[in-house]
């Protein structure tokens, strides 16, 4: 399952998936807010580009969210936001049941990954949760950086300045990853 978000997150995901092994991390499950109208689509195209094909793979689905919180939205009403996009990640996450979470900060995936963390704590599948945090953040963790960080929800939580590995020191430092 691969969330994506609006702008860079997307462009930086899309790059990270182009290095995976498409037989191996199938079958794949996009992850967009509703109100982002081009993530889903840039995924779809990039992976017929991958195929070689003008049809989409038949392992490849879009999956659409709420959002948990939309930019500029004051953190007392996103309490309400992300409660209800959290009942649809609840769905989707029992739906498809993956096998790995990838995530790189966009607010989208605080409910994937609460809900693929709840599931594994419930044994309803052995989820990881993998997050890279974006090349942009040198000296700060994101919101949702923080929020994974210290929530240890992420199994894996990868920076690429050594400047942030530093200061939260349970990260791993990856360097640049694309």
């Amino acid at each position: 399952m691969i969330v994506l978000g609006s702008g860079g997150h997307t462009a930086e995901m899309l790059m990270l998936v182009e290095g995976l092994d498409k037989a191996f991390y199938s079958p794949r499950v996009y992850v967009a807010a509703e109100t982002d109208k081009m993530s889903a689509k840039r995924a779809l195209s990039r992976e017929q580009t991958w195929a070689g094909s003008q049809v989409t793979p038949a392992d490849v689905s879009v999956e659409v969210i709420p959002r948990s919180r939309e930019v500029g939205q004051s953190y007392v009403t996103s309490v309400f936001t992300t409660l209800y996009s959290l009942l649809f990640a609840a769905g989707m996450v029992l739906r498809h049941r993956p096998q790995l979470v990838l995530v790189n900060g966009p607010g989208t995936c605080i409910p994937v990954c609460a809900m693929a963390f709840v599931n594994r704590l419930l044994l309803l599948s052995d989820c990881r949760i993998l997050y890279v945090e974006s090349i942009a953040r040198v000296r700060k963790l994101s919101l949702s950086g923080y929020i994974l960080y210290y929530s240890r929800m992420a199994d894996q939580f990868f920076v690429q300045w050594p400047e942030l590995q530093a200061r939260f020191p349970r990260s791993t430092y990856s360097g640049r990853l694309y």
